[in-house]
């Protein structure tokens, strides 16, 4: 997951690149209060050009989908704002299920974590009372894996693998 470094971007500017100059610095986003605060630092590191044209070299610590290396978004900054659950709910889902999903959104979706598609199948089926008229004795032969394989392809449920469990994800 890549919110396990502090979110930072390596700030130079074109100038300086079209010169042969990769001159810059890391800046921590989690050190300003806003984008305009950034900015404003962004502004004073390059204070030796009269109108910097800020270049974002790099990038670490945030979703790819939130970097451009000639802007700084909105949404970053919004990012930076949520709790590090939200970040992985939004990450995992931006990467696997919807690219320009919001957090919302991924809340809607998200049906929970399991250890396997099948236990998902299982706790789906129970919790539904799908099972209830079926007798405990013969629930044993209810094949979990297959509905989860046919909730998959007929598309209802994305499954996502993410630290060693299957996140879980309704497409409805």
């Amino acid at each position: 997951m890549t919110t396990e470094t502090s979110p930072r971007l390596y700030v130079g500017t074109y100038a300086k690149y079209n010169s042969g100059s990769i001159a810059g610095k890391w800046l921590n986003l989690e050190d300003y209060a806003d984008k305009d605060a950034f900015l404003k630092a962004c502004a004073e590191l390059h204070k030796d050009e009269a109108d910097p044209e800020f270049m974002f070299q790099d990038f670490e610590g945030f979703p790819r989908s939130y970097y451009s290396e000639s802007s700084v978004s909105d949404e970053l900054f919004a990012w930076l704002e949520m709790s590090e659950s939200d970040r992985e709910l939004l990450e995992v889902y931006r990467e696997n299920v919807d690219q320009d999903g919001d957090l919302d959104k991924a809340q809607e979706a998200y049906c929970g974590t399991f250890d396997s598609e099948a236990a998902w199948a299982e706790d789906y089926l129970e919790q539904g009372g799908v099972l209830d008229e079926v007798p405990e004795h013969l629930r044993n032969y209810f094949d979990y894996e297959a509905y989860a394989r046919d909730a998959r392809i007929g598309g209802d449920i994305s499954f996502v693998r993410h630290d060693g469990d299957v996140w879980v994800f309704s497409n409805h």
